[in-house]
């Protein structure tokens, strides 16, 4: 069984069926797995401020909107056999000196660039290089290190029609086109870090060969429901493909896993909030079927083309955020954000997200799936 797994047993958790995940080869597991572990208190708190002059949208600044706690900044990762080293931001620029990354997912992809310049805002401001021609891509160049950093915005990664809209329209994917908004754009980057989930929890139309073919909790009598996992599967085996296919491209595929949200309360609507200020103990926690669901599928197609890219030598790295959110139910805005919602989805800024970016850089400098 895969480790990152295992948690779900000492959670107290009954889980029916096997697991055959064998993500890393054992020569990997030889010093420390980053992203099996637990928060200890950290007393020292963030990296940085909302006042550090770094972008944060008014949905993620939550002391702007007036949170009144700090205590849920004072937790650390810890794996359970190592120490999660310390996010350096001279290190981090130095590692990616004269090289490109881009970030291809939704808002929540949005919450990690923006926690990432943050981070580095410490040594290094970047220059503002979006065109606004492209609304969906965003750049970011810091001069002095020859670095640019993009976004990439994509609901599905796969062609979509009103899919990024919350109208109630019932959206529709081409589950065999990929989003050309993100993929005309990545062949030149040295790393494409890429993610998608939540926007698969809406009601679905699915079309392949631009023929409905099924649809997730379209709630229509002469239409399959085939779920939504199916949708998500063919997405990720899509876009995955798209990369191991560009011509030229030389990069680094990151697959950012899944993460998790805390809605508690729920209404008929599904909103709800996220009141608590500490993280969850080991046994308060619980398992959130679909998000594991969607964290299976997404690591099954990773690994096939993990799989692929090694013929082509190409690199394709794990960074698994999974088991590392679902204790923070405390590092959401709740309604401390603007628009003046319950939002159990996002993240803080400072807050728990900045642990996804300390785990990235021991990717850059480990260069071996994300053990050290």
């Amino acid at each position: 069984m895969h480790d990152n797994l295992s948690f779900l047993l000492r959670s107290n958790v009954y889980i029916s069926g096997p697991f055959h995940y064998n993500l890393v080869s054992m020569d990997s597991w030889k010093k420390c797995n980053l992203f099996s572990g637990k928060w200890v208190p950290y007393p020292k708190g963030p990296y940085y401020t909302n006042e550090s002059g770094c972008v944060i949208d008014n949905g993620q600044n939550c002391f702007k909107f007036g949170r009144p706690d700090t205590d849920f900044l004072k937790w650390r990762w810890k794996p359970d056999e190592c120490e999660l080293p310390l996010f350096s931001a001279a290190q981090f620029l130095e590692l990616v000196r004269g090289k490109s990354m881009a970030f291809v997912g939704d808002s929540l992809a949005r919450n990690q660039v923006q926690s990432l310049a943050c981070l580095l805002s410490s040594v290094a401001r970047p220059v503002d290089k979006s065109y606004a021609k492209y609304p969906r891509f965003k750049q970011w160049i810091y001069p002095d290190y020859n670095f640019t950093l993009a976004l990439l915005t994509t609901t599905n990664l796969v062609k979509s029609a009103g899919a990024n809209t919350l109208s109630g329209r019932i959206a529709e994917l081409y589950l065999d086109e990929v989003d050309e908004a993100w993929a005309s754009q990545v062949k030149t980057f040295d790393y494409v870090i890429i993610s998608a989930g939540h926007w698969f929890t809406r009601p679905l139309m699915y079309r392949e060969r631009e023929k409905i073919v099924g649809c997730s909790m379209c709630n229509k009598d002469n239409i399959t429901d085939l779920t939504r996992y199916y949708g998500y599967r063919k997405a990720f085996k899509v876009a995955f493909r798209t990369l191991l296919d560009l011509d030229d491209f030389k990069g680094t595929v990151i697959l950012r896993t899944i993460s998790q949200p805390h809605f508690e309360g729920e209404d008929s609507e599904g909103g709800g909030y996220c009141v608590r200020k500490r993280p969850y103990t080991r046994e308060e926690l619980r398992l959130d079927w679909d998000i594991w669901m969607y964290y299976l599928v997404q690591v099954e197609e990773f690994l096939a083309a993990k799989k692929e890219g090694e013929k082509k030598l190409l690199k394709f790295w794990l960074l698994d955020i999974t088991e590392a959110t679902m204790p923070r139910p405390d590092g959401h805005p709740n309604h401390y954000g603007h628009p003046n919602n319950y939002d159990c989805l996002h993240w803080c800024l400072p807050g728990p997200i900045d642990t996804w970016n300390e785990l990235l850089l021991q990717l850059l400098k480990t260069k071996d799936d994300g053990f050290s």
